[in-house]
């Protein structure tokens, strides 16, 4: 089967079927996504899923990431559980549980194909206001509306809800020293939910744990090589290089 009339679509087997190497496609998407994670300490969704979703379902892709992801991220907010912004994870929370339950039922009851353009028209959307880089200005707490529901909601159906959380925290004025924690704890209660969502409404799979097998693997070492690479380019270029790449991604997913 393919999508697009070029692209093939890796079996749920994936990684244990020994008649098709294919699978080592979305094994090297996964590294080189969670190098960058290790790098920047985001952005692993927004680089991963575009590239997966050309070879797997997303029903796939996502709850793969998001599940590599959450053991990503696990020991980060409870290392510095003392800076964590309690009161701005109170005002996401709720918001984003819904956005959660909204993306569930979005992946039972609209196309495939549908979600795979929405998907591409999202990172395209994404990575021109990365490469125009707008200044940030203050916002209100009701921004935690928007911003959980936008989480919630596009982080279930296409892992890539961060943007709206990294955003939400960057305008309310969190520290450096805060805002990592913050992010991390926000992440894991609201990943908590979307794979228990997952579980629940039968999106995860056998498959999904076969993926699972193979792509613990491969985040740890990604993690550990990105976390001790020293670029010589500037965060800035670097930046720019990665929505450029996000830019590819999406008009692949638009095709």
């Amino acid at each position: 089967m393919s999508l697009g009339g070029s692209v093939k679509v890796i079996p749920e087997v994936g990684p244990f079927a020994s008649a098709d190497a294919g699978w080592l496609i979305p094994l090297l998407v996964l590294f080189a996504a969670y190098i960058v994670r290790g790098m920047c300490g985001f952005g692993s969704g927004l680089i991963a899923i575009p590239l997966l979703s050309l070879f797997l379902p997303l029903t796939l892709a996502v709850p793969l990431v998001v599940i590599l992801d959450f053991l990503a991220s696990a020991g980060q907010g409870v290392a510095n559980r003392h800076a964590i912004a309690w009161r701005e994870v109170g005002r996401l929370l709720p918001f984003g549980l819904l956005g959660v339950l909204l993306g569930l039922s979005a992946f039972h009851l609209v196309d495939p194909l549908i979600l795979r353009r929405a998907m591409g028209a999202f990172v395209l959307f994404y990575a021109v206001y990365s490469l125009w880089s707008p200044e940030v200005t203050r916002a209100g707490a009701w921004w935690a509306v928007p911003a959980g529901l936008g989480g919630g909601s596009i982080g279930t159906l296409f892992g890539t809800g961060g943007p709206f959380y990294v955003t939400y925290l960057k305008a309310r004025g969190l520290g450096k020293e805060a805002f990592r924690p913050t992010f991390a704890t926000i992440f894991l209660l609201d990943a908590s939910a979307r794979i228990a969502g997952y579980v629940g409404t039968r999106i995860a799979d056998v498959g999904l744990l076969r993926w699972l097998a193979f792509g613990v693997p491969v985040m740890m070492v990604a993690m550990y090589l990105g976390g001790h690479i020293h670029t010589r380019i500037s965060p800035l270029a670097f930046g720019r290089a990665i929505s450029l790449l996000l830019v590819f991604s999406g008009l692949s997913l638009l095709r």
